[in-house]
């Protein structure tokens, strides 16, 4: 088998698995219960993905834990302030001050009570909407690079005369990607997205590692061996936006959802064990 096909093969399935984690939500009707524990099940997914992943990838193109860090920190002020600029717009543009939504929600008059509302839930949708286009840029980068890596792996493997060459990198990554956009289709869910823009992104994702299959042959190899420290840099600013993320938008779900506190918990100790597993496949 030439190279070509087997990397169209590996592709194909890569396709494949990435739609069906995007499916998963539009299949399943999402409750308010089983979106909590969806949103979760991301946080730990999220965690996972930026301290398993991205961070150590980093610093492996980076040679600098310094800089590393650095980095992340600036992904994570960068997302949180972008997050608190976008509540912070919407309130102020309804009320001013924290303190009127109170008083408009203890307030007689239902039209203040409504417009209060209404300006929470804008800032609500905001911020999600933001979550997901973060989530979604952040595993778009991380998958470009595994179509890269898939189809130098099938390369150097076919050099080397291996039956099925990149095997082991295509079961990563067709491991994890049902996962990865699975958690953007839940952040567009909870943001209020409609079910049209998510099987449009969702189609727009999973074509990501394929078209980092075809860079390879344009010469990406050679650019990410060439410049590194750029892959490096913007690998940990992924991963401190992925931390804010789950830190500040994602895991306070734990917290304000006391009822479900147990399926939560589990929900994100689940995507966390995933996150873990799949670290488990890469390193063997």
């Amino acid at each position: 088998m030439t190279p070509v096909w087997l990397l169209t093969i590996y592709c194909a399935l890569v396709l494949v698995a990435s739609l069906a984690g995007g499916w998963l939500l539009l299949i399943i009707h999402p409750t308010h219960t089983r979106l909590q524990m969806a949103i979760s099940f991301v946080a730990g997914l999220m965690l996972g993905i930026a301290l398993l992943h991205f961070l150590p990838d980093a610093d492996a193109q980076l040679h600098s834990l310094d800089r590393t860090v650095a980095w992340m920190l600036g992904g994570f002020l960068v997302m949180f302030f972008l997050q608190r600029f976008f509540h912070f717009h919407h309130h102020d543009s309804a009320e001013g001050d924290p303190e009127d939504c109170d008083q408009a929600h203890t307030a007689p008059d239902s039209h203040n009570h409504d417009h209060a509302h209404h300006a929470h839930t804008l800032a609500d949708k905001s911020a999600q909407q933001l979550s997901w286009v973060g989530t979604a840029l952040g595993l778009s980068l991380h998958s470009l690079l595994d179509g890269v890596a898939l189809a130098a792996a099938v390369e150097a493997g076919v050099h080397g005369h291996v039956k099925f060459a990149g095997l082991g990198v295509a079961l990563v990554v067709i491991l994890h990607k049902p996962f990865d956009a699975m958690a953007i289709s839940t952040l567009m869910t909870a943001g209020g997205s409609s079910r049209l823009s998510r099987h449009i992104l969702n189609g727009l994702f999973a074509l990501v590692s394929p078209v980092g299959a075809v860079l390879f042959y344009f010469g990406a190899s050679q650019f990410a061996n060439s410049d590194v420290a750029f892959l490096g840099c913007a690998l940990a600013f992924c991963a401190g936006t992925f931390l804010c993320i789950a830190s500040s938008d994602l895991l306070p779900e734990l917290q304000f959802h006391s009822h479900d506190r147990f399926k939560l918990s589990v929900a994100l100790l689940a995507g966390l064990a995933v996150a873990i597993v799949i670290k488990l496949f890469e390193v063997g």
